[in-house]
C-alpha cells in the first residue's frame, strides 16, 4: 500500500451481424439492433448519455487537439495527476494499520476517532443491511470498535479506498466535468464493487480488482477537463472515432497515474489492458475489471432508464455471475436509500 502516501504529492432470426464499426456509428446515433453489446459499442452509448445527450457537436479539430493533448498526458501521467485533487491526510496513516494481517482494531478506532466524517461513514457502512440483513432486530451498531469487528479488514480497507477517491473524481470544475463527475463517481463505486465480487471467480485479489475500480475513470475525468478547456460552449466532442479513442487514451492516462502513486503493478497493468481484452488471454485480474466495468455502465444506462433491464443490449453475452452481479449493484443502491 506504498502507493498511498504518494496521494498526498500529487443478430436477429439468422440476420447477420452489421461490422462493428458500423454498429458504432448506429450506438452512436442512439440506436442500437437489439443485439448484445460489444465494448465500443457500450462505451459510445454510455458516452452519448453522461456527456453528448443534447448538445451540439465539437469540431473535428477540437476532437483532435483534445487527444493529442489527452496523449499527451498519458505519455507525462505526472501532468494528468496534477489536475485532480489530493486526499484527506488521515487515510495513509490507516491504511498503513490495515496493513497489518494483525489489525489493532483499538489503534486503528483512535486513529479514526479524528475525523468525524469518515466515522459517520464507518457507522452508515457498517449499519447497511448487506452487513445487518432485514431479520436482525437488534439496535443498529453504535460503538466504532463494534463497527470495525463488524466490517472487517478488507471491509475497511474498501471503505477508506473509497472515502480516499470520492474527492479525486467526484469534485470538478468546469462545464462538462461539473454536471459529469457525479455520474463519473456512482458509475466508479459500482465498477469497483462489481470487479471485487467477480474477482474471486477469476482467481484474482478481490482488493486489487476493488482498487482498479475506483482507479479506472480518473483519466476519463480529466479527459472531461481537457474538453472543457478546448470545446465551445453547448458543444461536446460525441463522434464514432473520437469516442473510442478519447477512452483509450483516458484509461492509460488513468494506468499511468496508478503507476506513479505506486499501486500494485498488476492495477495498472490491469487498467492498461481492460480496454481491448480478449477474454481468454487476458490476466484475471484485467478481465474481472474488464467485466467490473461492463455490468457497471449497464447498470447506469438501465438506471438512468436508457435500456430495460431485460434488453438483449444488457444481457446477452454476460455470464451468469456478471448477470447475477447486475442485480447485487442495483440493490446495493436500494441498500443506501
Amino acid at each position: 500500500m506504498g502507493w498511498i502516501g504518494k496521494l498526498l504529492g500529487g443478430g436477429e432470426d439468422g440476420k447477420q451481424a452489421p461490422p462493428a464499426a458500423a454498429r458504432v456509428d448506429d450506438a452512436h446515433d442512439g440506436e442500437t439492433d437489439g443485439q448484445a453489446a460489444t465494448p465500443a459499442e457500450l462505451d459510445a452509448v454510455y458516452y452519448r448519455w453522461l456527456a453528448a445527450g443534447g448538445t451540439l457537436p465539437a469540431s473535428n479539430e477540437v476532437e483532435t487537439r483534445i487527444l493529442a493533448q489527452l496523449a499527451q498526458l498519458a505519455a507525462a501521467p505526472a501532468s494528468g495527476a496534477a489536475l485532480v485533487p489530493r486526499v484527506p491526510e488521515i487515510i495513509p496513516e490507516l491504511m498503513r494499520i490495515l496493513r497489518d494481517e494483525d489489525m489493532n482494531v483499538a489503534a486503528l478506532a483512535r486513529h479514526l476517532a479524528r475525523d468525524v466524517v469518515l466515522v459517520a461513514e464507518v457507522y452508515r457502512e457498517a449499519n447497511r443491511p448487506c452487513y445487518r440483513p432485514r431479520y436482525h432486530a437488534g439496535p443498529p451498531v453504535n460503538s466504532i470498535d463494534g463497527a470495525i469487528m463488524l466490517l472487517g479488514q478488507n471491509g475497511m480497507r474498501m471503505l477508506l479506498a473509497r472515502v480516499a477517491f470520492r474527492p479525486v473524481v467526484s469534485m470538478q470544475s468546469g462545464r462538462l466535468a461539473r454536471r459529469t463527475a457525479p455520474l463519473v463517481w456512482r458509475q466508479s463505486e459500482k465498477c469497483a464493487l462489481a470487479a471485487s465480487l467477480l474477482a474471486p471467480n477469476m482467481r484474482a485479489n478481490a482488493f486489487d480488482a476493488y482498487l482498479a475500480g475506483l482507479m479506472a475513470n480518473v483519466g476519463l475525468v480529466v479527459a472531461f477537463r481537457l474538453v472543457d478547456q478546448l470545446s465551445l460552449e453547448d458543444t461536446v466532442p460525441q463522434s464514432a472515432s473520437f469516442v473510442p479513442a478519447l477512452f483509450q487514451q483516458a484509461r492509460l492516462l488513468s494506468a499511468g497515474i496508478a503507476a506513479l502513486w505506486e499501486f500494485p503493478e498488476a492495477v495498472s497493468a490491469a487498467i492498461a489492458a481492460s480496454g481491448s481484452l480478449d477474454a481468454t488471454g487476458a490476466a484475471p485480474l484485467a478481465r474481472a475489471l474488464a467485466l467490473g466495468e461492463r455490468v457497471s455502465k449497464l447498470r447506469m444506462l438501465v438506471d438512468g432508464a436508457r435500456f430495460a433491464a431485460d434488453e438483449p443490449f444488457v444481457v446477452d453475452g454476460l455470464p451468469a455471475a456478471a448477470r447475477d452481479c447486475l442485480l447485487r449493484i442495483a440493490a446495493d443502491d436500494e441498500d443506501d436509500a
